[in-house]
């Protein structure tokens, strides 16, 4: 009943990634924000808009502890912002749980952020110079909770397929 969860900020790849390690271990991916909406059947922009942030927060914490808590093996990818709130991060290094921090700089997450602005409303009216400092505000307030994961895999200049190998070197 191992649990994989990867985590770090919106475009470093955490679902890209999850997929491919669950197609090579046979493992089952769930996605937490996803995990949400399907309780919810809101989008997790909805639940905003309709119950607040505190709400949101309040639920997310629930559904995680939950899959932390299933008798099954799982990998699990985080929101961005879910290690930064109600002491997640400490959920981060419980008994049989392998937590990856996938690191990326601001110069590379901007670049896959960028072309798919209009994918994530949280960006989607930022100029250029506002996302790119978006980013590195938002890096440097979450990363005191992002380094609390047990492995940091740096994705900068890797392929897909070299980040998946980092962490199936990390599971062995």
């Amino acid at each position: 009943m191992r649990k994989i969860i990867l985590l770090g900020y919106m475009g470093c790849g955490k679902s890209t990634i999850a997929n491919r390690l669950s197609k090579i271990t046979n493992l089952p991916f769930v996605d937490l924000d996803k995990s949400i909406e399907e309780r919810t059947n809101l989008t997790i922009n909805e639940i905003f808009k309709q119950r607040g942030e505190i709400y949101f927060r309040k639920l997310e914490r629930e559904v995680l502890i939950e899959l932390l808590a299933a008798p099954e093996s799982l990998i699990i990818g985080l929101g961005g912002g879910t290690p930064c709130y109600a002491n997640n991060h400490e959920l981060l290094r419980g008994e049989n749980i392998l937590s990856v921090y996938l690191k990326a700089s601001v110069d590379t997450l901007f670049e896959r952020l960028v072309a798919n602005k209009s994918k994530r409303p949280i960006i989607a009216a930022k100029t250029d110079e506002e996302l790119k400092e978006f980013i590195a505000i938002h890096l440097f307030e979450r990363s005191y909770y992002y380094s609390q994961a047990q492995y940091k895999v740096i994705i900068d200049g890797k392929s897909k397929d070299e980040t998946t190998q980092d962490i199936i070197a990390l599971l062995t």
